[in-house]
């Protein structure tokens, strides 16, 4: 499918099949030539919920209606929270070979929909990787034995890039009662029963506490997301998450009436944990 300006993603989570996974409500992969994908993602606005983007290789330039400005480039991930509001765009740079990377959205409870706008921002090498027995596990948020992800989530959860070599496994605890999925980005394998392919997302369905997976000769690389569920009404329309629909009609309204995003409520004058 395509979004932004013309720029084609691949999308499991937040389609017909997967409409959300609370409190996960959309998941993009974006791969391809990056003079393909110049277009982008021009200025768009954002409330009630957070997203994260995930930079595989190649680089985006992120910037914000505040004249905030930044670059996602190869390993790193942003972490933003939109909360009552964010107008931004996120335009990528011609490199040498593919873009590639994931956008995923993340649902903020209603006590925290309306918080102060924030950026996380972090290049790879802030990013901690453990590698045991031929898995290499990029630790972005949650902790893996022990080495915990600088990301700061405001609803419990975890994220994992998890790399297996050909033939090896890989188990990793996740709380019976949160909601998750693996997302196979390359290779194929075993993920739980199932065999795993790239491109497909395999949802977790409260069986256990342990997620397991194994590789096939070409190895396996997928996105370990999970978290705990926050179980209340959902209303999207396009850029907007809320609770009820009077809340959507008021984020257009202030979108078009300029009051979105305010000079107040810059999002790197303060540190990221300040409402967490």
């Amino acid at each position: 499918m395509m979004e932004g300006a013309g720029v084609r993603i691949c999308r499991t989570v937040g389609t017909g099949a997967l409409r959300n996974l609370d409190p996960f409500l959309m998941l993009d992969e974006l791969k391809m030539p990056s003079e393909e994908a110049t277009a982008g993602f021009p200025d768009h606005p954002h409330r009630g919920f957070e997203t994260c983007s995930i930079m595989l290789s190649g680089k985006i330039d992120h910037a914000d209606s505040m004249g905030n400005k930044g670059t996602i480039t190869d390993g790193g991930v942003q972490w933003m929270t939109a909360g009552r509001g964010v107008i931004h765009s996120e335009m990528p740079q011609i490199t040498q070979g593919d873009l590639h990377g994931f956008q995923l959205w993340i649902n903020l409870p209603a006590k925290k929909k309306m918080c102060k706008p924030q950026y996380q921002d972090y290049q790879a090498k802030d990013i901690p990787s453990v590698d045991k027995d031929g898995a290499s596990v990029r630790v972005l948020a949650g902790s893996r034995l022990g080495t915990e992800g600088p990301i700061k989530m405001r609803n419990p959860g975890m994220l994992l890039d998890v790399r297996l070599s050909p033939g090896a496994s890989f188990t990793h605890p996740v709380p019976e009662a949160w909601n998750g999925f693996c997302y196979v980005y390359e290779g194929s394998g075993r993920i739980g029963d199932k065999a795993a392919q790239g491109q497909h997302a395999y949802v977790l369905h409260n069986e256990g506490d342990t997620v397991a997976a194994s590789a096939g000769d070409q190895g396996l690389k997928f996105l370990l997301i999970a978290g705990q569920p926050i179980g209340e009404p959902i209303v999207q329309h396009g850029p907007f998450v809320m609770n009820h629909e009077l809340e959507i009609r008021q984020a257009f309204h202030d979108y078009q009436t300029g009051n979105l995003q305010r000079a107040e409520d810059n999002p790197w004058e303060d540190e990221p944990s300040d409402e967490l």
